[in-house]
């Protein structure tokens, strides 16, 4: 009987990587990458749950193409159970949108109840991934809508340099040059390069090129040592999921910091190649969303802090 359940769980698991992932190269066909989200306001927010607290990794992706393809403005998500807890209503004919949670659980023997161990007498805990739905605030009637208020991002100097945003991207200790054609970070000096700000289509581009070039540098061996940005030169592949942590990366820096993300003509090429990694790899997506929320957060932590070093 355990043995069955465990088997059970196993292919639970595998089902919601396929799920999930088939959901994201479907977007990713038809032209939408959904860390890119299109917003009438052209700002995207981190999709909040019913009490506030922001989603984190995939869940972000999945939310995020959810809004998009469906129209919602609102950033909120319930389960049908909370929605009638706090006295609303899911509409009638309204589709569910997937999310998922991680965790872990101890098997236990299923002759003596005991917690499974390992060969070193540890408790074997084991991984598991459960999908459930949710629904957005625009679904759902007969909720105090006050409690659930749609942000009202202001964006400022859009087309100028902003002092809050230089003052941010100053107290993150990799510095950065302007000048040049070209936007890249230079891993051995350990450094950004851009073109001249007068030289991006607005401020925000810049701003968001900007992002985009700080999610690498978070891979440098003295921050979080990520293995896609060691080998970048190695393999096409490697090359391409490193992009996918950048773009994914950026994205979630732009939500909290009031920019819209940028999608790059030059990154239009490697759509093959992550429609590749993730046909071959149902757990690709979710290892770039987790290294983004890492690089992203990284960022943010700095930012809240003191200035580190000034750029060069």
């Amino acid at each position: 009987m355990a043995r069955n359940t465990a088997r059970s769980a196993q292919a639970n698991r595998i089902d919601v990587y396929e799920e999930v992932t088939a959901s994201i190269i479907a977007l990713l066909e038809a032209g939408t990458r959904p860390w890119s989200p299109s917003w009438a306001s052209g700002v995207a927010t981190l999709p909040l749950r019913h009490e506030g607290t922001p989603y984190r990794g995939i869940n972000i992706l999945l939310l995020w193409a959810a809004a998009m393809t469906r129209g919602y403005s609102n950033p909120f998500w319930m389960t049908y159970r909370q929605a009638h807890e706090l006295g609303g209503q899911v509409r009638k004919g309204e589709k569910g949108n997937l999310v998922v949670h991680a965790g872990t659980f101890t098997p236990k023997d299923g002759e003596t109840g005991e917690p499974v161990t390992d060969g070193d007498g540890e408790e074997a805990s084991r991984r598991y991934l459960k999908r459930y739905v949710v629904f957005n605030i625009e679904q759902i009637d007969g909720l105090d809508m006050a409690k659930y208020p749609v942000p009202v991002v202001e964006i400022k100097n859009r087309d100028q340099r902003d002092p809050e945003l230089d003052a941010a991207f100053a107290r993150y200790p990799v510095p950065y040059s302007e000048g040049g054609s070209s936007a890249f970070y230079q891993q051995r000096e350990d450094r950004i390069q851009l073109p001249a700000f007068a030289d991006f289509v607005s401020g925000n581009a810049f701003y968001a090129t900007l992002a985009h070039e700080g999610i690498h540098s978070t891979g440098h061996p003295d921050r979080l040592d990520r293995d896609s940005l060691r080998k970048y030169g190695e393999t096409k592949e490697i090359r391409a999921f490193e992009e996918l942590i950048a773009e994914v990366g950026a994205a979630m820096l732009c939500a909290q910091l009031g920019m819209e993300p940028t999608e790059r003509e030059d990154h239009a090429a490697y759509i093959a190649d992550w429609l590749k990694a993730l046909r071959n790899d149902k757990r690709a997506i979710f290892r770039a969303a987790t290294a983004a929320q890492a690089a992203s957060e990284l960022i943010l932590s700095h930012m809240a802090g003191e200035p580190a070093r000034q750029a060069a």
